[in-house]
């Protein structure tokens, strides 16, 4: 399905928002964003709505909610020597195949009830082996020079050129989502729980107009409760991140990971394909990992 058309139907669903018009704007501007000359290096950040839409296996929801979990401490002050300034160590035991229950839908019934999930069922379940992963990622998506604004109008290529400019490389689809959901595998970065203000998502309204998306970013620093187990920042919302796929996925190698401001998932496993490499939009921007240096 593709990711326009499921949003717009389930908006028109929503007797709370009359956003059908806007839905059917955002198919438009997003169609017809233009290519951006692409500078290096620099800040990150962009958005835009993908052509297609993959989520994880569908939840069936259950009869009751789950607890609270409390928030993981940023990275500790040993990275620091492993990683470069700016990025935070990502360091522990990944699950590849992941079980996540959503308990409460958000929106309403209807054809796209099973949109954005409210809370899920804590604990996670683990359906296979763990895989020990260690590297380092950026805290914040790449900023634009001499602002706190992510970058934005990126493409899957002139990302991936910036971060080896500067010595790294684009994240691999997996160490996105570890490093989104900790070893605790939360759905969202900050818990099991959505929490509409904590990041730049779920904006309804001022998205603009046909062929010209509003720009809603946020600066880098402005949602500090957006964090990840590991410390990391805006993995969900604000500007979509490229990444590289671990094996071809759907017959890609661009995967886009954390959508942007509009209301969507906003799920560490949710990801978009449907792009080409140089497709780049007013919501698509950058995130680079690298390898990180040895344990002491």
């Amino acid at each position: 399905m593709h990711y326009a058309s499921a949003r717009m139907a389930a908006v028109r669903s929503n007797p709370a928002v009359a956003l059908a018009p806007l839905a059917c704007l955002l198919i438009a501007a997003c169609g017809q964003a233009k290519a951006q000359p692409n500078a290096l290096p620099g800040a990150v950040g962009s958005a835009t709505l993908n052509l297609a839409v993959q989520t994880a296996t569908p939840r069936a929801p259950l009869p009751s909610g789950g607890p609270e979990i409390a928030r993981v401490p940023a990275a500790p002050a040993a990275a620091e020597t492993a990683c470069p300034d700016g990025m935070v160590l990502v360091d522990g035991e990944y699950c590849p195949d992941v079980e996540q229950t959503c308990l409460r839908w958000m929106d309403p019934p209807g054809p796209y009830r099973n949109f954005r999930c409210a809370e899920y069922k804590h604990p996670a379940k683990c359906k296979t082996a763990r895989v020990h992963r260690r590297f380092c990622i950026d805290r914040t998506e790449r900023t634009e020079p001499g602002s706190d604004l992510p970058r934005h109008f990126m493409s899957w290529t002139s990302s991936k050129a910036l971060c080896e400019a500067e010595g790294g490389r684009l994240c691999k689809e997996s160490e996105w989502i570890f490093a989104c959901e900790g070893e605790e595998m939360r759905p969202y970065p900050y818990g099991f729980k959505r929490d509409e203000g904590a990041c730049n998502t779920d904006i309804q309204e001022g998205l603009g107009r046909i062929g010209r998306l509003v720009d809603h970013r946020a600066p880098a620093s402005a949602h500090p409760r957006c964090a990840s187990p590991f410390g990391v920042l805006d993995l969900s919302g604000n500007v979509e991140e490229w990444t590289q796929a671990d094996s071809p996925k759907y017959g890609y190698k661009e995967v886009m990971k954390g959508s942007w401001w509009i209301p969507s998932r906003h799920a560490c496993r949710q990801f978009q394909v449907g792009h080409d490499d140089h497709y780049n939009g007013a919501e698509t921007g950058t995130r680079c990992c690298k390898d990180a240096g040895p344990a002491r």
